[in-house]
């Protein structure tokens, strides 16, 4: 991320343009899509989001000013750190992925969107003009929503209506992110922030259930326990732990392309 981003900023300063923001749809995402399809549990997609921010999070240290991107369901947390704009996502974009986040996902927004409209033919047209005019009227309550005072009872609404539903849904809420954007500034290092953002995430859908805000199955509750286990026997030691991995990987992956 570091040497992509700050190749990235140098473009974009030399041309005039904005460089925006990344996220981590390559593994925060495809966790989502697997859990939401029951190939993987919720539990494991909730963290591997609050990993995410730390991801997403290189790009702002390396230049970039936003919007984070609209598929980085990790924006809260982003925008906790560095208080940049982000752009979301969610129920305006059911048609390019479906998720448990379509509400609290515009808790924190600046730009709402939607993404990957397929060119087909819906009764009420079109179907990029059929989301274009969903996303329309979700932007038009939202602002008029700000204009009458009424954004915050809005936006509690939209939190509210997802996290007691799901774990992937709790850790982007407003309190979560800023529990998870916490963490991750108290330790220096890509890997040590990962780690302490995938404890947070532990920690805060543990207190959840505890609290009743959030019920879990038997299945998920068994796995939030591998994972924690998982996640407390890791290395502190960031060199350890690539050690360990090399000895897994070595064969799949050119350490020397990765600095290592």
């Amino acid at each position: 991320m570091e040497h992509l981003w700050d190749r990235i900023v140098e473009i974009a300063e030399r041309t005039g343009t904005v460089p925006g923001g990344d996220t981590d749809c390559a593994h925060a995402n495809t966790a989502m899509r697997l859990a939401f399809m029951n190939y993987i549990p919720q539990v494991f997609a909730a963290v591997t989001r609050a990993i995410g921010g730390a991801r997403s999070l290189v790009a702002f240290e390396r230049g970039a000013v936003g919007p984070h991107k609209d598929c980085g369901y990790e924006g809260p947390i982003v925008k906790a750190i560095t208080g940049m704009p982000i752009s979301m996502e969610g129920k305006s974009c059911a048609c390019a992925h479906a998720s448990h986040m379509g509400n609290v996902a515009s808790a924190a927004c600046d730009l709402w969107s939607n993404e990957s409209v397929q060119h087909v033919r819906l009764l009420g047209g079109y179907a990029p003009e059929v989301f274009a005019e969903v996303l329309a009227y979700d932007c038009r309550l939202m602002n008029e929503s700000l204009k009458h005072g009424t954004h915050r009872a809005v936006r509690d609404a939209m939190v509210s209506g997802d996290v007691a539903l799901s774990p992937e849904a709790l850790v982007i809420a407003p309190a979560a992110a800023i529990r998870i954007a916490k963490a991750i500034i108290s330790r220096d290092g890509y890997y040590a922030r990962s780690l302490a953002a995938a404890l947070e995430a532990v920690a805060i859908i543990r207190d959840a259930v505890a609290r009743r805000e959030l019920t879990l199955s038997d299945r998920e509750l068994t796995w939030l326990d591998r994972i924690e286990e998982n996640l407390r026997s890791c290395p502190a030691d960031e060199t350890a732990f690539i050690a360990q991995m090399m000895t897994q990987y070595t064969d799949k992956c050119l350490p020397a392309e990765y600095g290592l």
